[in-house]
C-alpha cells in the first residue's frame, strides 16, 4: 500500500500522509517518533505458511522426519494447485491431488496416506478451520504384507559376508532387534556391558525402551568402544570432540558435547564444522552406509529374499517375540545358539 493514513485529533480533521521511504512505509505523528513498518516487521507478523508449520510441529515435540515429511507433501500440494493458499482451497482440491498421487504417479497406499495425514495437520492444527468434510474422505486401504524372515542359516551366511562396523551392526540389528537409526542414534551412556541391556531413546513415537543386549555381543562392542574413545581423545585433542545433544541440553550444560558418556557408539569417519557454534564435530554413522554393505552382503551370499536390514530387526523379533510369529504365519523358529 503505497499510501499512509493517520488521524489528527487536535485539529479535528482528518490529515492524509503521503509518504513512501525504502524499504517502508513511515507514518508520522507532530508528537511521537516516526514508525517504520519494514518488510522484516510485517513478515515477523505473518510468517509464512510454511514456517507456520515447521513451528506447530515443534511445538508438539514431533520428529525432525515428521517435519520434513509434512512440509514436502504440504509444499507439494500447494505447486499442484498452482501456488494457490491452503484457506482457499476445500475437499475437491484435497481429494483431486489425493487421487493424482495413486492415477498419475502410483504411489502406495501407505503413501497416499501419508499425504492425508500431513494435509489433516495443516488444516486441522496450523489453518485451525472447521473442515468437517476432512471426516468423509476416505483413506487408502493398506494391504497386509507379510515380512521377510530369513533362516539361521540364511542370516549367517549374510553376516559372514559383512566385516568391520557393518559386521557389528547388523549382528545387533538381529541380537536386539533395533532398528537401523535406533541403532546408530545409541551413545555411550545407553549401552550397559554389565546387565547386557541397551536403553533406547525417543524411539518410534518418541518412547524409551529396554532392549537384550546379546551375551555373545559384549566383548565385540567392548573393543569397538575402545576404538571410538582412542578417536574421541584425538578429536578433542584437536580442538573437536563436540557432538550434538538432544534439545536445548547444550545450553544447560555447555561442556556435555565432548562427555564421553554422550558420544556415539557408531560415530561417523569424518567431521563437520556447527555453522551457528562453529564448533567441529562428529555426526553419527548414516544409515545409507550400513544399508549398502547390507545389499551388497545379500547379493554376495547368494540369497533370493529381498532382504534388508529391517529384515534382521524381523528375525529378532521371531526369536524373542514367538507369539508375533505364529500371528505371521510361519512355524516355529528354532533356537539360534549364541554364535549367530
Amino acid at each position: 500500500m503505497p499510501f499512509g493514513y493517520l488521524n489528527a485529533q487536535s485539529a479535528g480533521t482528518e490529515i492524509a500522509i503521503e509518504a513512501l521511504i525504502a524499504p517502508g512505509l513511515v507514518t508520522q505523528h507532530p508528537q511521537r517518533r516516526p514508525f517504520v513498518m519494514t518488510t522484516a516487521s510485517r513478515n515477523a507478523k505473518s510468517p509464512r505458511l510454511l514456517d507456520q508449520v515447521r513451528a506447530a510441529i515443534r511445538t508438539r515435540g514431533m520428529s525432525r522426519r515428521t517435519e520434513k515429511t509434512y512440509v514436502g507433501w504440504i509444499r507439494r500440494y500447494i505447486l499442484f494447485h498452482d501456488k494457490r493458499h491452503p484457506a482457499e482451497m476445500g475437499a475437491d482440491e484435497v481429494t483431486e491431488f489425493l487421487t493424482s498421487l495413486v492415477v498419475e504417479h502410483r504411489v502406495a497406499p501407505a503413501t497416499q496416506n501419508q499425504a492425508l495425514c500431513a494435509l489433516l495437520f495443516l488444516y486441522r492444527r496450523v489453518l485451525e478451520q472447521p473442515m468437517p468434510w476432512l471426516d468423509n474422505l476416505v483413506r487408502a486401504k493398506r494391504p497386509r504384507r507379510l515380512p521377510v524372515v530369513l533362516t539361521p542359516a540364511e542370516v549367517r551366511q549374510v553376516l559372514e559376508q559383512l566385516d568391520g562396523v557393518p559386521q557389528l551392526v547388523c549382528t545387533l540389528l538381529y541380537g536386539s532387534g533395533l532398528r537401523l537409526l535406533e541403532c546408530l542414534q545409541l551413545r555411550i551412556k545407553d549401552v550397559d556391558l554389565a546387565s547386557c541391556s541397551i536403553t533406547v531413546r525417543a524411539g518410534k513415537g518418541n518412547k524409551d525402551r529396554v532392549t537384550v543386549l546379546p551375551r555373545a555381543l559384549v566383548r565385540p562392542i567392548q573393543e569397538h568402544l575402545d576404538q571410538v574413545k582412542r578417536q574421541h581423545d584425538a578429536d578433542l585433542c584437536r580442538g573437536a570432540g563436540w557432538v550434538e545433544l538432544p534439545a536445548s541440553l547444550g545450553r544447560k550444560y555447555p561442556a556435555a558435547g565432548r562427555d564421553w558418556r554422550w558420544q556415539w557408539v557408531f560415530p561417523a569417519t569424518r567431521t563437520y564444522r556447527h555453522p551457528d557454534t562453529g564448533q567441529r564435530r562428529r555426526h553419527h554413522l548414516h544409515e545409507s552406509a550400513i544399508q549398502r554393505a547390507m545389499a551388497k552382503a545379500v547379493r554376495r551370499s547368494g540369497i533370493t529374499k529381498r532382504a534388508s536390514c529391517h529384515t534382521l530387526r524381523h528375525n529378532a523379533d521371531s526369536r524373542i517375540m514367538p507369539s508375533r510369529r505364529r500371528r505371521c504365519g510361519f512355524p516355529p523358529a528354532s533356537r539360534v545358539s549364541e554364535s549367530a
